[in-house]
């Protein structure tokens, strides 16, 4: 395989040809760093967690890669990922997850030690997520934590402490990641049945559609309360109405079930997420000037 080939196994491998994963990652984290700070984030702290987001995102695919390797291979959406198709090795994945791990690390040790303990965790959950789908029910709730986990991680950074409103923010995350990977779990039920592996979209079965709602109105209703906890005013909770309303509609691309209405309801989640982070800093925007 030519240099150029390999590279662009290694690209596909993480994902870089596919940000909404990424994205779905740093929402979370931006919504943490500014309601830690109150609207004014230390700008080094924020360019530390944007490259460490990216990075741990790209780490975690090539761990999931790894850990499915014998699963993608019959799965209509994941049969031609470079693992897969045999166009890389095991160990290559294993290598590429390790050294953006190791990277993302380097970043983590400009921050205080509680930020660094709690990378330890971060990466255990990254690295373990990809597993739970052979023995956990709910491996939805598993991966809120594991992308989440950087809220936590941005109280530390930002006021050496995570207080109980990152709890808050951390389960709101839990309760979006549910539905959204819900509504991604909906494109290959068919196909996960028959290898055997566990999701939320198998467990719910036909109130599938009507959970991804219910956890959907969990999500807004949390992160309102923690915006509220943290005095946010009007600003912000007309950003949580337009994204409350943007995940009300993906109920009219998930209802008859088909993969490309769930997976379109998925890809918009990255519109929620950034609907509820601009409600954020329009409101503290708000604040600073009045």
């Amino acid at each position: 395989m030519k240099f150029s080939d390999r590279l662009l196994a290694y690209a596909r491998l993480v994902r870089l040809d596919k940000p909404i994963g990424t994205l779905l990652l740093l929402w979370p984290t931006l919504w943490a760093l500014w309601l830690s700070s109150d609207g004014r984030p230390d700008w080094n702290i924020v360019a530390i967690f944007v490259a460490g987001t990216v990075l741990m995102r790209s780490a975690g695919c090539a761990i999931n890669d790894f850990a499915d390797r014998e699963f993608d291979p019959h799965v209509e959406r994941t049969r031609e990922r470079p693992l897969a198709a045999a166009v890389i090795k095991p160990w290559e994945a294993l290598g590429v997850a390790a050294f953006l791990s190791l990277v993302a690390f380097v970043l983590v040790l400009q921050l205080n030690l509680l930020t660094i303990a709690l990378s330890f965790p971060a990466l255990f959950l990254a690295a373990s997520y990809p597993f739970t789908k052979r023995f956990l029910a709910l491996p939805q709730a598993y991966l809120g934590v594991a992308f989440g986990f950087g809220i936590p991680m941005a109280y530390a950074a930002q006021n050496g402490e995570v207080p109980w409103v990152a709890v808050a923010v951390l389960l709101a995350n839990v309760f979006w990641a549910v539905a959204y990977d819900t509504e991604y779990a909906m494109v290959d039920r068919n196909d996960d049945v028959k290898i055997g592996i566990r999701t939320s979209a198998i467990l719910f079965g036909r109130y599938d559609v009507a959970m991804v709602m219910a956890f959907h109105a969990l999500f807004v209703a949390t992160l309102a309360l923690a915006g509220w906890s943290e005095g946010l005013g009007p600003v912000f909770f007309a950003g949580m109405v337009l994204t409350a309303l943007l995940a009300a509609s993906q109920y009219w691309m998930i209802r008859d079930r088909s993969r490309d209405g769930c997976f379109r309801a998925f890809r918009q989640n990255n519109w929620v997420g950034g609907v509820a982070f601009a409600g954020i800093v329009a409101d503290y925007s708000m604040l600073a000037m009045s």
